[in-house]
């Protein structure tokens, strides 16, 4: 996996954490909850939502595949942008939480931890995702 780096007046490519299997079956179960969450959400009343319910299905579409490729990626040699690409769509779906109790998506505001359940467990798989990828990345950090 590679991510950039900067460097001086230089931009390199580093190397980013592979997930062991453990770790990869986190991310992908946790990847699973964040989708089925937003398509829950969307087929019960977001759809209607203007670019609220759009974003919820790409949420979830992007969730599905990258579960699916992740997955894969176990068994497969797995391109380098695949887990970081799943890590920006969890960190994405957290900013969007965070903004729609705050200032608003498009004019789109809710409150506190609702709808519930469904609130709390998009956020909790969201930061299992980042948390998983933070720890993978510390340990391949570590001298050997």
């Amino acid at each position: 996996m590679t991510g950039l780096v900067a460097l001086g007046s230089r931009l390199t490519v580093a190397a980013a954490p592979r997930l062991a299997l453990p770790l990869r079956l986190t991310v992908v179960l946790a990847l699973a909850v964040s989708g089925y969450v937003h398509a829950e959400r969307y087929i019960h009343g977001y759809e209607h939502i203007a670019w609220i319910g759009p974003m919820f299905l790409i949420q979830a579409g992007g969730s599905a595949a990258l579960t699916l490729l992740l997955l894969a990626g176990a068994w497969l040699r797995e391109p380098p942008w695949l887990l970081p690409a799943g890590v920006a769509l969890a960190g994405g779906a957290l900013a969007g939480f965070a903004l729609s109790r705050t200032v608003g998506v498009f004019g789109f505001v809710e409150r506190g931890w609702q709808p519930a359940p469904q609130a709390a467990l998009s956020v909790v798989a969201e930061a299992v995702v980042l948390l998983t990828y933070a720890v993978a990345a510390a340990r391949a950090a570590r001298p050997r």
